[in-house]
């Protein structure tokens, strides 16, 4: 984790997150708490990791989803050299998928 990001606000908003109970409380919380802009670059980012760890092209991704190379590009980075949170949410997802 980015010690330099760390603060109370952050902390709050975070703990905020973990109470979300289900799909419909998450679209109630994030859109009063973000614009649409917002949330749409968000999920597109999401998106283009998504579509990074299954391999595809800069240019396949940057026509099903939108995104610039900048973008993918930064992304890119987070799944290679960030702090993991990206591939710990997949992996997550993933073996909640094996377990249905």
């Amino acid at each position: 984790m980015n010690h330099k990001m760390k603060s109370s606000a952050w902390d709050g908003l975070f703990e905020a997150v973990l109470h979300l109970q289900s799909m419909e409380e998450c679209y109630a919380f994030f859109e009063d708490v973000c614009t649409v802009n917002e949330l749409i670059s968000i999920s597109q980012r999401f998106e283009v990791a998504k579509m990074l760890r299954a391999g595809k092209t800069y240019l396949e991704i940057a026509d099903k989803t939108g995104a610039s190379t900048a973008t993918i590009s930064r992304v890119n980075r987070s799944l290679n050299y960030g702090s993991d949170g990206y591939n710990m949410i997949f992996s997550r997802m993933e073996q909640e998928k094996k377990t249905d």
